[in-house]
């Protein structure tokens, strides 16, 4: 490794561009050094400088063709004045801090990839304010700011990569850094970074090859590869050879510089997940006299609890905890040393959005809440969220109904709450503007505090900062649905405080029965929170079991007390006779006696709105059969319990039970091999090599199955790959699914967003819609051309056989409005590709953009199946 010294930059800057002013070397009467709070209590408020507030329209526009506030790939004008101009808002939110994107100089744009560096991960010199945002001046003034309203800041740094300077062909060889090694044309203003040692990154220099800066690598082309994940470029971004010292002192002098110069009081590290977990070691504890760990560096501004939090963008299957370990390494090391403070809590974000919003059953998140407890040694510093800037808004596939669950369900669990800017003004587009003049704005700033979700998100910041059992309490999981949407409750607590949190996830009532809550009978549960309004008290009854119906999307918090009464008596009994452990495989009889009782409900998996109402017997015995047609999962616990009503709140012992049922093919259609063409006949794949030779669009048989009124969809396709880590199991192919119910009145023609209208007159009522990471079923109720539709529940559960090469897609009878027979079913399927919206076909491929397009009204559609209509 050659020895580096320091010396000017080497890049050069377009001479149209002004130089930027020195700034000032200190502003002494600025507040700017705080002690640092217990993170464990904060509420975090993230948000897109250049997409917040612009606060300063003249430093929009530099000159670079990288301004446009329409666009979503370009400068819009947000800036750090702005910011400050709007703290009373973030503040009134209930914030108590506020988490800004990279505010450093960045690659203003990048012509290989046609977008603008807005964002703020492009760097090119970590230690200059990005002239967009304003100046190291206006950066210190929105430090004292925030201090000055008892808030904190938090910089988002990046420490795996600088912008896109060069790249690799073909001909790449780690052995010879120099072969097939270009720069690129046209990166503006700068063509190198201006940042000592960065700006030595040209392979084909010697001495700047010896130094090591870079990895010198091709993009990654499969991320579950170790060394590619640690070594090689992120979509094109030059990796830094972090295991290199000088560039490890680079990078402690760059982000010590924020903490001593502007105050900052936390970091989050972008894409951790691509540097060694050892480098965290050295970045924050080095014992470098001339350039400290960045602890140290902290400690001497009096911040004795510096938060550090990376981002490792890895969500975990159901049940499984795979990643949420992976993600534990980066806080953790062997031995049990501390790392990182905490990592983005992906794993919970995965399992909140399918339960809330795609209507999973709720036992996945009461898993997920379990596990985060015995997988990580310090939960309650790892930052929880419901959507960021990277994956699609919850309200581009949920409810509002179910954002407010997800967002209650956030403050009343172990970790750092975050807000992306926006979620409380109802944002469905990821990065839209909140200023009237930019991207997705809908013309009009969206500072508004009145808004209904604002409101919400004020009272639920109130609820946990006053009640300190939610911020750092223990949560132990009290009921959950194992088998569809429905109840799920936690009992939080913290030394002599206690809370019980109860959600109903379905769209329908549910019973939650039996509940055991582990709290003496009578005891007393204050009504402190409700989505509907605060709820009326409860009393433990015998055993110390509760059970309850909820109302639809319900959401409720009791304080437990200490005060006692005599718990209620129920006046009557109800039994039910134990039933076999082995699997049922049809529908089967259950019986008891009901003393005294004129009539009660039997309800099957709290699914109280479709339960059957029984009459005993003048002996009181009773028997019923418990309907099994849309129990489709052999490995799912079903429960059955006979309910006496809300008044008496009698219940029998609740029952378990499994269903193996037998599938039916009603359908097996193959499909033409190297038929991945396109509607034209011309389109080509985008020229990123995770697709190269993959073909992941071409289908090759589709095959439909059913069990009563449930279906699934099985496609066959030539490739499977899972480069890019998806959750859901495939990647780099979106599949859109139609569905044409017979005899149902209305539906669609209009394909959304696939400029394309369904073929042979067919007309759709539900559509399908996944990829990798999202998961979402639709109705036509208000679909067209440029709208999706009304979203629906449950989504599809997804299962992925990689070695047949087959994704399917199953949905119970209730998603498709509980059918009795799927004969006359209509199914059509295309392939794309979906990256928050259908991804772009341009007449060249590109890449990550198809190729071939000849109008702008091409349909987006690579592969498709006919028509298939099941007998």
């Amino acid at each position: 490794m050659a020895t580096l010294t320091a010396q000017a930059g080497t890049g050069s800057v377009d001479s149209n561009v002004p130089a930027p002013a020195n700034p000032p070397s200190s502003i002494a009467p600025l507040k700017l050094h705080v002690p640092s709070p217990d993170w464990r209590d904060q509420i975090i408020y993230f948000l897109m400088i250049d997409r917040f507030n612009d606060g300063d329209v003249h430093n929009n526009n530099l000159g670079a063709g990288e301004f446009d506030a329409s666009s979503n790939t370009k400068y819009n004008g947000g800036d750090l004045t702005g910011i400050r101009q709007q703290l009373d808002y973030i503040a009134g939110l209930g914030a108590t801090a506020v988490w800004v994107t990279p505010p450093v100089a960045n690659l203003w744009w990048d012509g290989a990839a046609q977008a603008a560096g807005y964002h703020g991960y492009w760097a090119e010199n970590f230690m200059e304010v990005d002239r967009h945002l304003g100046t190291l001046e206006d950066y210190r003034q929105l430090s004292h700011a925030i201090h000055g309203k008892g808030m904190y800041l938090v910089q988002d740094i990046v420490v795996n990569h600088t912008a896109n300077f060069f790249s690799y062909g073909r001909g790449w060889t780690p052995r010879d850094p120099a072969q097939d090694f270009s720069l690129n044309a046209g990166p503006r203003p700068i063509t190198a970074p201006s940042q000592w040692p960065f700006s030595m990154n040209d392979a084909r220099n010697a001495q700047q090859r010896r130094a090591g800066v870079y990895h010198w690598t091709p993009d990654i082309s499969n991320y579950t590869n170790p060394i590619q994940e640690m070594n090689f470029q992120m979509a094109g971004l030059d990796d830094l050879n972090t295991e290199n010292p000088a560039v490890r002192q680079a990078l402690r002098k760059s982000y010590g510089y924020w903490i001593s110069e502007v105050g900052v009081d936390a970091f989050r590290v972008d894409t951790a997940f691509y540097v060694p977990p050892t480098f965290f070691s050295d970045f924050l504890n080095a014992k470098d006299a001339q350039q400290p760990g960045i602890a140290a560096v902290a400690r001497q501004t009096g911040r004795d609890n510096f938060l550090v939090f990376g981002e490792g963008f890895s969500i975990d299957k159901p049940y499984s905890d795979k990643e949420a370990r992976k993600v534990e390494r980066y806080v953790t090391a062997p031995g049990g040393r501390p790392l990182l403070s905490g990592m983005l809590n992906f794993s919970l974000y995965g399992a909140m959005g399918d339960v809330f919003a795609r209507g999973h059953p709720s036992a996945e998140l009461g898993y997920r809440i379990t596990s985060l407890m015995k997988v990580h040694k310090r939960p309650h510093l790892m930052p929880t969220f419901i959507d960021n800037h990277d994956v699609d808004r919850f309200l581009a596939g949920g409810s509002e109904a179910g954002l407010r669950q997800s967002l209650l369900a956030m403050m009343t669990l172990p970790g750092i709450p975050t807000i992306l800017y926006g979620t409380e003004q109802a944002f469905t587009e990821s990065r839209a503007a909140m200023f009237k003049a930019g991207f997705q704005s809908g013309g009009r700033d969206r500072f508004d505090t009145q808004a209904p979700l604002y409101r919400f998100i004020a009272d639920i910041s109130a609820l946990r900062r006053n009640h300190r059992v939610f911020s750092r309490g223990i949560p132990a999981v009290l009921s959950a649905n194992s088998a569809m949407p429905g109840a799920l409750a936690w009992r939080m607590t913290h030394e002599q405080d206690s809370a019980v949190i109860v959600l109903n996830t379905a769209d329908d009532e549910t019973l939650m029965d039996n509940v055991q809550t582990n709290l003496p009978a009578g005891t007393v549960l204050r009504g402190l929170f409700g989505l509907s309004g605060t709820p009326p008290h409860i009393i433990v009854g015998a055993h110390g079991k509760i059970s309850m119906k909820l109302a639809a999307r319900s959401g409720q918090v009791w304080q437990v007390t200490s005060d006692k009464v005599a718990p209620p008596v129920a006046p009557a009994q109800l039994t039910m006779s134990a039933l076999p452990p082995s699997a049922q495989h049809a529908d089967f009889t259950v019986s008891g006696t009901a003393g005294n009782i004129a009539n009660f409900q039997l309800v099957v998996d709290g699914a109280i709105t479709s339960s059957e109402r029984i009459t005993p017997g003048e002996d009181g015995r009773w028997s019923a059969i418990v309907r099994t047609g849309d129990m489709i999962r052999p490995d799912v616990q079903h429960r059955v319990v006979a309910w006496a009503g809300q008044d008496q709140a009698m219940a029998s012992a609740t029952q378990a039970f499994r269903v193996a049922r037998d599938w039916t093919v009603l359908a097996d259609i193959a499909d033409p091999a190297g038929d991945d063409i396109g509607a034209r006949g011309s389109y080509r794949y985008p020229t990123d090599p995770g697709w190269g030779r993959n073909r992941q669009l071409d289908i090759r048989r589709a095959k439909i199955s059913g069990a009563g009124g449930a279906i699934k969809i099985e496609f066959t396709m030539n490739k499977i790959t899972t480069t890019w880590r998806p959750p859901n199991g495939f990647d780099h192919v979106a599949f859109s699914v139609f569905l044409e119910i017979p005899g149902r009145a209305g539906g669609g023609k209009a394909m959304p967003f696939q400029n394309a209208m369904l073929p042979a007159g067919m007309r759709w009522h539900y559509r399908l819609r996944a990829n990798g990471w999202t998961n979402s079923l639709f109705t036509a109720d208000g679909a067209s051309e440029s709208a999706e539709g009304k979203l629906s529940s449950p989504a599809a559960e997804i299962f992925v056989d990689h070695k047949k090469n087959t994704v399917s897609f199953v949905l119970p009878a209730r998603a498709l409005g509980n059918l009795s027979s799927l004969s006359g079913v209509k199914i059509y399927a295309t392939t794309w590709d979906y990256d928050g919206g259908y991804r772009t076909l341009s007449e060249t491929a590109q890449p990550m953009a198809f190729g071939g397009r000849k109008t702008e009204a091409d349909p987006l559609v690579m592969d498709d199946t006919p028509v298939i209509t099941l007998p």
